[in-house]
């Protein structure tokens, strides 16, 4: 709440701002074209300031502080989806936002920078019902399980790859029950057959302590 109102207030007036600054481009270029001969001071102005190079940056510079602060909100929503402090009981929610939620809170490690190449996200998610459960609890699984497999890529050759397919399955039990089945899977060297055996004892990990 503390972050989002003031990014609210300023992507809203970005807006605005980018629209006055329009119009004021607008009316210098109007006065350029009807008075082509200004007096020495505003000649000498319009060399220093560059006018030309403002008249064609500062719109691009305007857009460039909206798409940042719509990343932002972007971001806090994110975050919100992500932690659901405020649903801390068991309630239905859809299982792609909190996957999608997770992906950019780890944007950084899947986009190419310094040190680390680009991860390829394939992402097949199928039709899947509001699921009943803890929500943020859950999100912390696919927190660990993204996690995990981009710190396996991180030593892998291109092309890097992680791959996340949804769906809904069925048991044959009677009861013709169903459940959603998540598979997230990378392309990287797989756990060693020493490890697999331990993977879902408590507090085993392979990571420094």
């Amino acid at each position: 709440h503390e972050i989002n109102n003031p990014v609210s207030f300023i992507a809203g007036n970005i807006t605005y701002a980018s629209q006055y600054a329009v119009d004021l481009l607008h009316l210098l270029q109007l006065y350029a074209k009807h008075y082509p001969e200004p007096v020495t001071q505003i000649q000498a102005e319009i060399e220093l300031i560059d006018l030309e190079f403002l008249n064609e940056d500062f719109p691009k510079l305007m857009k460039s502080m909206q798409d940042g602060a719509n990343r932002i909100r972007e971001i806090i929503l994110s975050l919100r989806n992500f932690s659901r402090l405020d649903e801390a009981q068991i309630k239905q929610v859809n299982i792609h936002e909190g996957i999608d939620s997770t992906l950019l809170m780890l944007q950084h490690r899947l986009k190419k920078g310094a040190g680390h190449l680009e991860i390829k996200l394939i992402k097949d998610y199928g039709q899947l019902p509001w699921v009943e459960c803890y929500a943020s609890q859950l999100n912390q699984v696919f927190m660990h399980l993204l996690t995990n497999a981009i710190d396996a890529l991180e030593s892998q050759p291109e092309p890097r790859v992680i791959t996340i397919r949804t769906e809904v399955g069925s048991r044959e039990d009677g009861k013709n029950s169903q459940f959603v089945v998540i598979r997230i899977a990378d392309n990287g060297p797989g756990i060693p057959e020493d490890i697999q055996k331990q993977i879902f004892d408590p507090f085993f990990t392979t990571k420094p302590v």
